[in-house]
This record gives structure tokens, C-alpha cells and sequence, in this order.
């Protein structure tokens, strides 16, 4: 399923984007779980971010932007792929991954 091809132009603003998106989908109240990142890093070269909001009892969902396609996979926490969101444009945001 696709959604719609949201443009970034500051991580901060992918970050609160992904967030509220993994919140929606496990019903979680926004800003009482953590959210942890790090960057993927292919043949020694960045190639996205892995997100991982950590819920109640262990829970974890997560999220891949991938910068090479400029998409954002996103997983709940059953591990199935619930949205591939393609972005429309996020070059500034690549250079920060």
C-alpha cells in the first residue's frame, strides 16, 4: 500500500513524520515511547536510516528510509510491512543519512 509522496526538507520533520506514523498504527499516545535511529551503512557508504520506536512490554516497530530509492518501508510489530511511503524529494536530508 502507498500513501501519498511527502516532501522533507529537515530530518527533524522525516523523524516526527515517521513517528506519528508507527504511534497510529500500534495506538500508542505520541511522545511517551522513545524512538532510537542508526544509520545503515552498505559497502562502507550510508545508505539509510533503520527507526525503531520502543512501546509498552518490548514492543518495537520500525521503519527503513532508504535513501537510494527515497522510500520509508514501515513495519509493525508483528514484523509484517504495513506502508511503503515513496518521498517526493528529501536530496537535503540525504546528505544527513
Amino acid at each position: 500500500m502507498a500513501a501519498d509522496s511527502p516532501c522533507f526538507t529537515q530530518l527533524e520533520h522525516l523523524r516526527q513524520y515517521i513517528y506519528q506514523i508507527l504511534c497510529d498504527k500500534e495506538q500508542l499516545e505520541p511522545g511517551v515511547f522513545p524512538m532510537t535511529e542508526r544509520v545503515i551503512v552498505r559497502a562502507e557508504d550510508p545508505c539509510g536510516i533503520y527507526f525503531c520506536l520502543h512501546g509498552p512490554r518490548s514492543v518495537k516497530c520500525t521503519a527503513i528510509w532508504e535513501t537510494d530509492t527515497n522510500t520509508i518501508l514501515f513495519y509493525g510489530a508483528s514484523g509484517e510491512r504495513f506502508l511503503r511511503t515513496q518521498l517526493s524529494s528529501a536530496s537535503a536530508l540525504q546528505v544527513a543519512a
